[in-house]
């Protein structure tokens, strides 16, 4: 199973999400191909609700933890109740990786 099927599946089962959106973003990295290391998720749940943003956050960094110990680098987090999702009506685009290093024949 890869890790973002692994995400997905503990996000799931967890936060029983109304919409779960996981993306691979390791390819605007310098990082190997398919390394699996830098993540984008857009997590909408009623779970969310009067939880500080904070919170939302450490939740998803404790869950994915074992991940995060086997190689996972990066997790960008949008966690949103319902109310929020529709107001802001998608998630942002992740910026470009400032970290260097990144050769054209990687």
């Amino acid at each position: 199973m890869s890790r973002k099927q692994r995400i997905e599946t503990r996000i799931q089962e967890t936060l029983a999400p109304l919409y779960l959106d996981v993306v691979d973003e390791s390819y605007m990295h310098a990082v190997p191909p398919d390394s699996e290391s830098h993540f984008k998720l857009l997590v909408v749940s009623e779970t969310f609700e009067d939880v500080a943003l904070i919170e939302r956050h450490r939740r998803l960094n404790e869950l994915l933890a074992d991940e995060f110990s086997q190689g996972l680098h990066a997790l960008t987090m949008h966690t949103w109740t319902p109310e929020e999702w529709q107001a802001k009506g998608g998630a942002p685009e992740s910026p470009p990786c400032l970290g260097g290093g990144r050769d054209a024949d990687v």
